[in-house]
């Protein structure tokens, strides 16, 4: 499953209502062992106890060998749980001696929510244990990313009970999310540009950016990202990724390494669950029409080609940024031929639902796109959005909303 449509299932999993963070975990275990998309068929939910120096086990559920109710794994025997905070997940052998008699050889641990301090170390306060048939690379991702997930979840619900007193913060992180916003216009050589972010409550996750050189007029950043936190964490996070991309442009820095820089930042300075997805991208005076890019789990931008009427998707080139220091992102290239139309876009735009549940998805997009690509930028994006709102519904799970258009001139 791609790494931002797994982040949104076990989002809207876990949206559910929930007395607190033990309810919660409990339910999201029960969905996930439950769904279709995730392949994991049983999980356990641990919770460490400061008297006992251990992980109690406090719920269980699937297709797999039962243990003793409050079973405790001593910390002394596991000291890979003291690595977890930095880990994240990891696979080792079971070494104790009644869970390999139930059958368990190998055994998974992912940390959820918050970090707390015991006897000068630090420790996740929850742990959940995962089962599948295949655990490979692949199932410690989609473990990272129902960590991240969770954990961005349960920061988001203790948020929310703080909203009435962060009204004035809110009004603050409009303005500054309202100062990095760029001029929707642009047009750069053989390029014209256009891009509109759409704030679903008084401040949004997502933003777009133009980049553009003081010593130099042939080349120009593009770029559209998508902050999971709400509120002033979201403004500071896009204010503090919009600077350093901007100080990296100016300094010529390669673009891998300027993403994986700003990734260790994120990292250094935020919380992990308050992450950043991004697609970023170079234009040039090229002639051949030369776009070189980086996709940090953003959603994959479209692009008609006018020359045969069909549509190509820039890939994800590396990892969310924030959760995973150290990360390495490579640079792809495509070009943008006379005619031309790549659509930049945020996960609010397709999945936009009506009042039977339906997500709006990319289909409506591109046939937009290539019923319309003698338009420019700004009337496509306007067929866009007014198309987007007769089909959107008023519902709990709507998003932000931000694209940009860049289409190369004939």
């Amino acid at each position: 499953m791609h790494i931002r449509k797994l982040y949104r299932t076990i989002e809207n999993l876990a949206s559910q209502s929930s007395s607190n963070t033990e309810e919660l975990l409990i339910s999201i275990i029960h969905a996930i062992i439950h769904s279709e998309d995730i392949k994991i068929k049983g999980g356990r939910l641990w919770k460490f106890n400061t008297k006992t120096n251990s992980y109690t086990l406090k719920y269980q559920e699937g297709d797999i060998s039962k243990i003793k109710p409050d079973y405790q794994l001593k910390l002394k025997d596991y000291p890979l749980f003291l690595e977890l905070p930095k880990l994240r997940t990891f696979l080792a052998t079971e070494t104790d001696y009644y869970l390999r008699k139930k059958g368990i050889v190998q055994y998974s641990a992912t940390g959820v929510g918050e970090k707390i301090k015991h006897q000068g170390k630090t420790l996740y306060k929850y742990m959940l244990a995962f089962n599948t048939d295949n655990a490979d690379k692949s199932f410690v991702d989609t473990l990272n990313i129902i960590s991240v997930s969770l954990t961005n979840v349960i920061r988001s619900k203790q948020i929310e009970q703080k909203a009435k007193r962060l009204e004035k913060d809110l009004d603050k992180a409009s303005e500054i999310q309202k100062s990095i916003l760029p001029a929707h216009e642009v047009k750069f050589h053989f390029y014209d540009i256009y891009g509109v972010s759409l704030p679903d409550q008084v401040v949004g996750g997502d933003f777009f950016d133009y980049l553009e050189s003081e010593d130099s007029e042939d080349r120009l950043g593009v770029v559209i990202a998508d902050a999971a936190s709400k509120g002033l964490a979201a403004a500071a996070q896009a204010l503090y990724v919009s600077g350093a991309l901007h100080m990296g442009f100016g300094f010529n820095t390669k673009m891998s390494t300027l993403i994986s820089k700003i990734n260790n930042l994120l990292n250094h300075v935020f919380k992990e669950s308050n992450f950043v997805t991004l697609f970023y991208c170079e234009l040039s005076n090229d002639k051949n029409g030369l776009c070189i890019f980086t996709n940090a789990g953003h959603n994959n931008p479209i692009l008609y080609r006018q020359e045969t009427n069909t549509f190509e998707t820039l890939e994800t080139t590396g990892q969310i940024l924030g959760p995973f220091p150290n990360e390495k992102y490579k640079t792809e290239s495509t070009l943008i031929n006379p005619g031309n139309v790549l659509l930049l876009y945020t996960d609010g735009v397709t999945e936009a639902r009506n009042e039977f549940g339906e997500m709006f998805g990319e289909d409506p997009l591109k046939e937009i796109i290539r019923n319309n690509h003698s338009l420019s930028p700004k009337e496509i994006s306007q067929l866009i959005l007014d198309q987007l709102f007769l089909f959107e519904k008023p519902n709990p799970h709507s998003d932000d909303k931000t694209l940009v258009i860049i289409k190369r001139k004939n």
